[in-house]
């Protein structure tokens, strides 16, 4: 049996203790998935968390914008994670891809908000790059206007749900200042004309990954 005695520490209220309890006899249902297909199986289980009502914390509600409930987004990933680590993987990319359109994307951005809590969309979260991995301010990959809209040049990798997502928040070097302060976020549907996934990568723990090339 699992200690869960920490729902117990002050700071959790019973709505949380609410929520833990209904997920974990949601898990015991569903989980753990079947990885034979991991592509497959991803999209499988953010339908499935969808359709039960478990990705609405991921993202605020363009109707009701409240912050981000943090409590209820690690209980969810904790009890998940127990359960099937790639559900709790499906579960996390879909709040960290739409992350910054939840903070500050604009109502039109927003709209993906209501596919990605629902489990229609998938999203991803398009940071590294061959020669920036955590050292972000390296970023090479630029974002040039044109007209009124903007041109992304250059690759991203490592990126999770690559391949399968939906959307993507691809961060690009737009230069209004040197290091990270040049730095600005892009909403770019999977199928935007010039976006392609150029290698898909494998790795022990499997899980959607891959190289695009803009």
């Amino acid at each position: 049996m699992t200690d869960r005695t920490f729902l117990n520490w002050p700071f959790f209220e019973q709505r949380h203790r609410d929520h833990a309890e209904r997920l974990e006899a949601w898990c015991e249902q569903n989980l753990p998935a079947d990885h034979h297909d991991i592509d497959a199986a991803c999209k499988k289980l953010v339908a499935a968390l969808g359709e039960g009502g478990w990705l609405k914390p991921t993202a605020v509600d363009p109707a009701d914008p409240r912050p981000l409930d943090v409590r209820t987004l690690c209980i969810t990933r904790e009890t998940l994670a127990r359960h099937d680590g790639l559900a709790d993987f499906a579960f996390a990319m879909q709040g960290l891809g739409t992350g910054a359109i939840s903070l500050f994307g604009s109502p039109e951005q927003q709209k993906w908000l209501e596919k990605t809590r629902a489990g229609t969309a998938l999203s991803a979260f398009a940071l590294s790059e061959p020669r920036s991995g955590s050292d972000v301010a390296n970023m090479e990959m630029t974002a040039t206007r044109d007209g009124d809209d903007y041109v992304l040049s250059g690759e991203k990798t490592w990126i999770s749900n690559g391949g399968i997502a939906d959307v993507y928040c691809v961060f690009a070097r737009t230069g209004e200042a040197p290091g990270a302060k040049g730095i600005s976020a892009f909403v770019v549907p999977a199928d935007t004309p010039g976006l392609t996934v150029a290698e898909r990568i494998e790795v022990v723990a499997p899980h959607p990954l891959a190289r695009l090339s803009f």
